[in-house]
């Protein structure tokens, strides 16, 4: 599995502190692509924040079936993966973390029509878009500079997503 990119404190300007017995937390996202070829958006609007649908893996979870789970939870579809891309990592100094997420693409095979989000999701306004692949790209990148903390996350955090996002976007989008 490669190593599609990987993100540090340095990519947004900030001079990394020293990552010491660092947490690490896995997770699982990517390109969730309809019939129509319109990819899920996952939007939160109280953050001003556009992002693919993922999250983390739960315990020693596999990554497809967490990316499965992570789908139907944050898009109400049911998918069948049809590509790993790869993974990335993010190292978060002022977090002490280190993330490493699972990549895929994949079709949906049943829209359910009916989201699970978790409560920090819906007090941060998460709603789920179906766009054109360049129109996710373009609204995952004016969102960075306008982005806003949450009760939950504060604007480092949410800087690292959706820059990773538009990196897979891009990566899928160029291959």
């Amino acid at each position: 599995m490669s190593l599609l990119f990987k993100l540090t404190d340095e990519d947004f300007g900030i001079t990394p502190q020293e990552i010491d017995n660092c947490n690490i937390r896995l997770a699982a996202r990517g390109i969730v692509l309809r019939e129509d070829g319109k990819i899920a958006l996952q939007n939160k609007s109280n953050k001003n924040e556009y992002k693919l649908v993922g999250g983390g893996m739960e315990g020693n979870e596999d990554p497809r079936i967490a990316f499965q789970r992570e789908v139907l939870e944050e898009a109400g579809c049911e998918i069948e993966i049809i590509q790993q891309l790869g993974t990335t990592e993010e190292y978060k100094s002022l977090q002490n973390l280190k993330q490493t997420s699972h990549v895929f693409v994949a079709k949906v095979v049943n829209d359910i029509h009916h989201l699970n989000l978790t409560e920090k999701e819906k007090s941060e306004g998460a709603k789920l878009l179906w766009v054109e692949p360049k129109e996710a790209l373009k609204l995952i990148t004016e969102c960075y500079d306008k982005l806003l903390p949450s009760d939950y996350d504060d604007v480092y955090n949410t800087r690292f997503m959706v820059l990773r996002d538009r990196k897979i976007l891009e990566y899928y989008l160029n291959s």
